[in-house]
């Protein structure tokens, strides 16, 4: 049986019991993080653990585990859970505000938060041959989440409901664009395209958020001496694009070839993903 972690406890996860007056459940009122691993070891998981921090400083909860104490808790999940999910392991790590004695908006005082953690299986690593990979096709809509995007927060149904309409599209993601025609995400995915040779991605603020392979990806982009701009991409810039990229702790970096049932460039993987991704999967646990 899987392995979960709750409130200081390792514990069967279907023993795992919260209040229904939990903020978590009743607002979203938390912060997560998602950190893959493989073979038993993480990635970027010093980067997931400055996201986590900052994200709880922001809705301003208070959690009195360091980044060692987190290390101890993931590791064990990981462990804990091998011999029945494999190698290719996924940690979800989620901090709510806590239970309070009623339900109201404001912030409570004196409320200690909710620590949870569990493990499950991730798809083994794509390899890094355009030849082979199919390569995805998402969905193209606009953005209707909220203003703050750059927070992880669990109030995550803006962007269920977005991946949702592509899944009913037989889509891999949603692609998002904002009220100027500009790309701001993927419902739970980052953006890159490619033109002439050069990489692009939308600048961080408000309206994505600070993607932890985003930022491995950057450095893959350096180290294949890539030149990379991070700047507006527009709808139009999107569909003309060379390349598009997806990234995201799961997908790592997926190469799609449609948006919106249009064939992006010649409509197959191409060379710079694979370039990148090689230097990727090569580099990923010392990024």
């Amino acid at each position: 049986m899987t392995i979960a972690y709750l409130n200081g406890e390792f514990i069967p996860l279907e023993q795992a019991r919260i209040s229904p007056l939990d903020r978590g459940f009743l607002f979203g009122d938390g912060i997560y993080e998602v950190i893959p691993s493989y073979g038993g070891r993480m990635v970027g998981f010093t980067q997931h653990m400055a996201r986590l921090a900052n994200g709880l400083a922001a809705i301003e909860i208070g959690c009195d585990l360091d980044s060692m104490q987190w290390q101890i808790i993931t590791q064990r999940l990981i462990s804990d859970n091998r011999a029945l999910l494999g190698d290719n392991i996924g940690v979800y790590l989620h901090v709510s505000r806590g239970a309070d004695t009623r339900r109201y908006h404001a912030y409570p005082q004196g409320v200690s938060p909710t620590i949870f953690g569990f493990a499950f299986a991730l798809a083994a690593p794509a390899q890094p041959d355009r030849l082979i990979h199919p390569g995805a096709s998402v969905s193209l809509t606009q953005d209707l989440r909220w203003q703050r995007c750059h927070i992880k927060s669990t109030a995550l149904l803006g962007n269920v409901m977005h991946f949702q309409q592509g899944a009913q599209e037989g889509n891999a993601e949603t692609i998002l664009f904002n009220q100027q025609g500009e790309i701001t995400e993927a419902s739970s995915s980052n953006v890159f395209i490619i033109k002439q040779g050069k990489a692009f991605t939308p600048p961080l603020d408000n309206q994505l958020l600070p993607g932890i392979t985003r930022q491995l990806v950057l450095k893959c982009l350096s180290l294949a001496n890539i030149e990379v701009a991070e700047e507006a991409i527009t709808v139009d810039e999107l569909m003309a694009a060379d390349e598009v990229w997806i990234t995201s702790s799961g997908k790592e970096i997926l190469p799609i070839t449609r948006v919106n049932g249009q064939i992006i460039g010649d409509g197959n993987v191409g060379e710079i993903w694979e370039q990148v991704f090689t230097v990727y999967s090569q580099q990923k646990f010392e990024l």
